[in-house]
């Protein structure tokens, strides 16, 4: 009996692996407008399509959410370039150092502008867990438009955000139960 259901539990999670891969979240209409555009630090391709999206007016400002400490926004345009677009209109989060704090630091600075809706720019795999965790800190007053980054990401970066997602889930569920 406890094999069985073993074998049950360990089929739904490849079953469920495999649809968090065959459906992973797409890029969002580059034409549709929110008020700003957040950016968690990380996998390449983020902060270039955030900046583009920003050039071509489809938001007011963003937010780059886990930046290391001391970096600035010269130090951004040195190496994304945009420095007109950077010097502007976007504003770096030092304080987030994984998404949970991500979604707390991107929640504060909606509040602090009156925002409504933003665009959330990430890479494809992390776009789920990064909107989950943004859902509970922004309230049902704030719409978010995903915008997943296409990235490959490796089998194990893969397992570890699908096996991240999942318990945090739980972890939700379980609060909300309370």
């Amino acid at each position: 009996m406890i094999r069985r259901i073993v074998a049950l539990a360990l089929l739904l999670w490849m079953l469920g692996f495999a649809l968090f891969m065959l459906a992973l979240p797409k890029p969002a209409d580059p034409g549709a407008r929110t008020d700003g555009i957040v950016v968690p630090t990380g996998a390449a391709g983020r902060i270039a399509r955030g900046l583009d999206l920003l050039e071509h007016g489809r938001a007011r400002r963003m937010l780059v959410t886990g930046t290391a400490p001391g970096v600035t926004r010269a130090d951004l345009a040195r190496v994304a370039g945009h420095a007109a677009t950077i010097a502007c209109c976007v504003d770096l989060g030092a304080e987030a150092v994984d998404t949970r704090s991500n979604a707390e630091e991107t929640a504060a600075w909606v509040r602090a502008r009156g925002y409504r809706s933003i665009r959330l720019v990430t890479s494809n795999w992390h776009a789920r867990r990064a909107a989950l965790e943004l859902g509970p800190a922004l309230g049902d007053e704030v719409s978010v438009l995903v915008d997943g980054v296409e990235a490959q990401p490796t089998l194990t970066q893969a397992f570890n955000e699908y096996n991240k997602l999942l318990l945090r889930r739980l972890v939700l569920w379980g609060e909300r139960l309370r």
